[in-house]
């Protein structure tokens, strides 16, 4: 069974920065490619970013792009989501999430996988 864990949530004044990590169990997270999904409040689950399994393409959402980074490290089969200045509106719990094939999506619906979930709370 595939186990995702997040780390790295809290809550930030907006404008500051947080950087969240994926765990995965085996070498699910090295072969596959990856992406990080939220879900505030009363909304559906979107799509924030995804990398491919190489790391050599990046997607992210309209409204996170160049405030938000991904990267992975498929040697300790772990990635990152760098959030640079928040925004309320990030305010949300955030999940790691992997998809069994090596190329990326921007579809929540495509992901296959995915952990609990760490929060984040940005207050302006």
């Amino acid at each position: 069974q595939v186990q995702l864990v997040e780390s790295g949530g809290g809550s930030v004044q907006a404008g500051d920065s947080l950087r969240l990590s994926c765990a995965g169990s085996g070498q699910t997270l090295s072969r596959n490619a990856l992406g990080w999904l939220r879900q505030g409040t009363g909304r559906n689950r979107d799509f924030v970013a995804s990398i491919s399994q190489g790391g050599e393409i990046s997607k992210f959402a309209d409204s996170v792009k160049g405030r938000f980074t991904i990267g992975r490290d498929n040697a300790k089969n772990t990635m990152y989501l760098q959030m640079n200045d928040l925004k309320p509106e990030d305010t949300a719990m955030y999940y790691c999430a992997v998809r069994i094939a090596r190329y990326y999506t921007t579809d929540p619906s495509r992901f296959d996988y995915w952990g609990r979930g760490t929060q984040v709370t940005v207050f302006s």
